[in-house]
């Protein structure tokens, strides 16, 4: 494989081992970009001036005998919504197209700190809202499989330029899928930590903002490993909050595959994914079986799912449309006050959610911690959730009225926003997930799966997804990115 699809971890070997130069690695980074994203349109801001600067000091540190870091002198990008000093962080959101920040963030601050630094930033969708990444500032990205085709979002930018090979390691946000469904269709890593043990500071349009309920930062990479690392970097409290309190995940616990209690979750009534996706992860499955794991297709938490679907949409949507004006709250309540009781459907739950009052807000918090409880229960007698990530592989670019989307699961119409089931369910509860890729589909699209623990058992995720990918292959460069 070429150097430019190493992980981070070969890449910050090789430089300490005198393979290549950081400047090296970071020209050859820069000449991908250069010669391939202007299909795929992945690294919309960049800065190679600052990275040639930073790598070349990097180069003088080991010469020094300087040791910078676990990632020493490796190339990153970061999605277009983290904070760099003198860059744009717009969301994507025309107004603020000018909105450009004088600091590095919290992120940003500890990559460098480890030894990282950055060619640029990703593309997003508009207001990180959507399975896609499209906005009226930078354009479409493509997906690096086939480029008319969605990377996913919100974090596409980053899993395209990962899967592209124009940089080492990534970092992305997640309040509906938006670090998993992008590795998920693009063959990469991604990891959702539990919430809250990665602080969101730096990852924002205004300073100074509480943190939202569900939303999350976290890594994406070509390697489980990278995983690691970067969630040793990222999480922790930030500096207010570290007077007081300090981080101890544990660790991951257990030596092999064959040691696992593994539940496996193959498709659902309320969000059937496509045969090849579910036959995916009963392949995984088969796999663990036969290397000894004990593994059950009916064990399933103790709650009905239609109910916490709705619960998830309900948190979700109250966050998602804090910011409405105050003519859109009014146009909200409005449609709200004309809705038949027994309306449950999407559109219905979601006006509701805009204009929730306090009161229903803190039952259906409730609701949610029942829900959380049981997830608690489950892990107990397993360790490992196998699940999808998403109904399909990458589906084509599609930028008619949101609302009015549909996907194609064999040859089924559904509604566009049913795919939150899988992703939905894991942010409610705060879990972490790692999507990890288990190879094409037949069409040569990339399918991921998702492992899923209990809450701080993220490096059990990272883990079985690191030797799950020894036994089934892991990352796959996609055709067309070999050279230079």
């Amino acid at each position: 494989m070429s150097i430019a699809f190493k992980t981070a971890q070969e890449l910050a070997a090789g430089i300490r081992a005198g393979e290549f130069s950081s400047e090296e690695l970071t020209e050859l980074y820069i000449e991908r970009i250069e010669r391939y994203d202007d299909k795929v349109n992945a690294v919309v801001v960049r800065t190679f001036d600052d990275a040639r600067a930073r790598a070349r000091a990097a180069d003088e540190a080991l010469a020094r005998g300087e040791d910078l870091g676990p990632l020493h002198g490796v190339p990153m990008t970061i999605k277009e919504s983290y904070v760099i000093a003198g860059t744009p962080s717009t969301w994507g959101i025309e107004a603020f197209r000018n909105n450009v920040a004088e600091e590095d963030g919290l992120a940003v601050q500890r990559f460098r700190a480890a030894g990282a630094h950055f060619l640029g930033k990703t593309n997003v969708p508009t207001d990180l809202a959507d399975f896609q990444s499209y906005n009226p500032i930078y354009g479409t990205t493509g997906n690096p499989w086939d480029v008319e085709r969605t990377p996913g979002g919100s974090s596409g930018g980053s899993a395209a330029s990962l899967a592209a090979g124009f940089c080492a390691l990534e970092a992305g946000s997640d309040i509906g899928g938006s670090i998993r469904n992008p590795a998920h269709f693009c063959g990469v890593y991604g990891h959702k930590p539990t919430y809250g043990i990665i602080p969101m500071t730096g990852h924002e349009l205004v300073s100074n903002i509480p943190e939202a309920d569900l939303a999350v930062c976290g890594p994406l990479a070509r390697g489980a490993d990278d995983l690691r690392v970067a969630l040793e970097i990222m999480a922790g409290p930030a500096e207010r909050e570290a007077l007081g309190w300090q981080l101890n995940l544990p660790a991951a616990d257990f030596e092999s595959l064959k040691d696992l209690r593994v539940a496996v979750w193959q498709t659902d009534e309320a969000a059937p994914v496509a045969t090849e996706v579910a036959d995916r992860v009963s392949g995984v499955a088969d796999t663990l079986a036969k290397l000894g794991a004990s593994v059950s297709d009916t064990a399933r938490p103790a709650f009905d799912v239609i109910d916490a679907h709705r619960n998830y949409q309900t948190l979700l949507n109250s966050v998602m449309t804090a910011a409405m004006t105050d003519e859109q709250v009014a146009e909200a309540e409005a449609q709200a006050a004309a809705l038949k009781a027994e309306d449950n459907s999407f559109a219905a739950v979601q006006i509701r959610a805009s204009v929730i009052p306090h009161r229903e807000w803190i039952r259906t918090n409730t609701q949610r911690e029942k829900l959380r409880l049981a997830w608690s229960s489950f892990f107990e007698d397993w360790d490992i959730l196998l699940c999808p990530q998403m109904a399909t592989p990458a589906f084509p670019h599609d930028q008619s009225p949101m609302l009015g989307r549909t996907l194609t699961v064999d040859n089924e119409e559904q509604p566009y926003f049913q795919q939150l089931f899988w992703a939905g369910m894991i942010v409610n509860a705060y879990l972490p997930s790692t999507v990890f890729p288990t190879g094409p589909s037949r069409e040569g699209l990339p399918i991921g799966v998702q492992a899923v623990s209990a809450p701080y058992r993220d490096y059990r995720c990272i883990e079985f997804a690191r030797q799950i990918g020894q036994e089934i292959g892991g990352f796959q460069s996609p055709p067309g990115y070999e050279s230079p």
